[in-house]
């Protein structure tokens, strides 16, 4: 009987088996068993080592030091996207793996067939593998890019060898394949999407970029709750994994790079879709300040996007309820982060919320994760409580800062770029952690008004 060219593999234990088992019969857990590629056997054996050679043949190698190492810079190709190129660290590396992942309908195929329009203008050579659309659905999408677009070479395959066979023909400088998930590996019998299958692929189009120094960009779906789907191996694997943030209902999104072996992952991009498509927010503070009021519940968080700060809108809804429990519902910021601020507010400011529901959302559809957004969450929600607008004047108040377990104001990230953000757009009261404001109570004394909107800022606040 022949052997076979597959076998499975337990993702926990490592136990192989030549047929696939419901239940791993070495660790006993299930629906862990995938689909692999048998590894070929090389020639002579795979014995031990004997006299300073393998039983195969292969001669030891001799390490050199890293001092002796010659790196040379390899110029990078920039995709004339300004957002695009500062997440990746200066544009695309030839003979680089990116995975871009994102949320159905989030603009990912559309920034690509952007960039690789812009490249092809250039004059780079490019190519477009589409698995998922056809070649006349592409078009639609690209005839609103502009002419550059419609100028980008297309293929619409899904078999892995026809489009390795197409990109070793073609030896484009950028490659983008749409998406991995629907390639299909010939010599495994798992559907496309599978862990196997996209395991393979992965590995087959990393060979051909590393060998051929062709950038090919690969992209990726998302699971319902908002991870890369796929095995966690495909992010290893890579050399640089972008995730595309965003509400399909609003017109921001924000890109991340998660990983990024050619530069900072502290850098995040912003893009507005429009009609004519991804369009690059180089000033989106500018727009978040203009929309702020001075309602209560509002206050402008100075956030830090990567090494850019931004400004961004904290809104806050406290009402009443007969629910048992209250809802807590948190849109741009971490649930649980907003229940540890809700805690700190009842023990240690005296804000009581817990028998009514609780709102909070940044404006715009942005997304922040950083710790120096407690301080605005909290007097947001302690403005929205007590009815009371904060701070004086017509320009809305501004904070940042961490809060501790005991109420204390911790140092956030980068004060100094801010501070300067929010005296750019005419925001001089800043309420951040100092010596004058050692605590929660003293930032709720600072920025709410005792009795009545009139009151002014209380002295305690450190003016930026």
């Amino acid at each position: 009987m022949a052997r076979s060219a597959t076998h499975f593999v337990c993702s926990g234990c490592g136990h192989e088996s030549i047929k696939w088992h419901g239940r791993c019969p070495g660790c006993q857990q299930w629906d862990t068993l995938v689909e692999e590629a048998r590894p070929s056997a090389a020639p002579g054996g795979s014995g031990g080592l004997s006299g300073g050679r393998s039983a195969s043949g292969a001669k030891p190698l001799k390490p050199i030091a890293l001092s002796e190492v010659q790196a040379p810079r390899v110029p990078r190709l920039r995709t004339g996207i300004g957002e695009l190129d500062r997440v990746l660290g200066g544009g695309l590396v030839p003979g680089s793996l990116v995975l871009l992942g994102g949320s159905p309908g989030i603009g990912k195929s559309t920034i690509t067939t952007g960039a690789l329009g812009n490249l092809a203008a250039a004059g780079h050579k490019v190519l477009y593998v589409s698995g998922e659309e056809s070649a006349a659905q592409v078009r639609l999408r690209a005839e609103r890019l502009g002419a550059g677009a419609l100028s980008v070479p297309i293929v619409a395959e899904t078999d892995l060898d026809s489009v390795v066979a197409t990109v070793e023909a073609e030896r484009p400088d950028v490659c983008v394949v749409d998406s991995v998930q629907v390639m299909h590996a010939n010599g495994l019998t798992g559907a496309p999407g599978s862990v196997g299958q996209v395991r393979e692929v992965a590995g087959a189009l990393m060979r051909t970029a590393k060998q051929r120094g062709i950038a090919i960009v690969l992209v990726g779906h998302v699971t319902k709750e908002g991870s890369l789907a796929g095995p966690r191996v495909l992010e290893h694997l890579v050399d640089c994994v972008l995730s595309f943030e965003g509400e399909r209902e609003r017109t921001y999104r924000t890109l991340r790079a998660l990983k990024n072996r050619f530069g900072s992952t502290n850098e995040a991009g912003v893009f507005e879709m429009r009609d004519e498509g991804l369009v690059e927010v180089e000033d989106a503070s500018a727009r978040f300040v203009a929309e702020a009021t001075r309602e209560p519940g509002s206050v402008v968080l100075c956030a830090m996007e990567g090494s850019r700060p931004l400004l961004v809108e904290v809104q806050a809804l406290v009402a009443p309820t007969e629910l048992v429990p209250p809802r807590r519902m948190a849109n741009g910021v971490d649930r649980n982060r907003l229940a540890l601020v809700l805690a700190v507010l009842a023990r240690h400011a005296g804000v009581q919320v817990g028998s009514a529901d609780v709102f909070v959302s940044l404006a715009g559809g942005v997304r922040v994760d950083e710790p120096g957004a407690d301080l605005a969450i909290a007097l947001a929600v302690a403005s929205a409580t007590r009815g009371v607008a904060l701070g004086r004047g017509e320009r809305p108040l501004a904070a940042f800062g961490e809060l501790g377990l005991t109420g204390e104001l911790r140092h956030a990230a980068h004060p100094d770029r801010r501070l300067a953000e929010a005296r750019k757009f005419g925001l001089e009261g800043v309420l951040h952690p100092g010596d004058s404001l050692p605590h929660l109570r003293s930032a709720l004394a600072a920025g709410l008004p005792a009795s009545g909107p009139a009151r002014a800022m209380a002295g305690g606040a450190r003016a930026a």
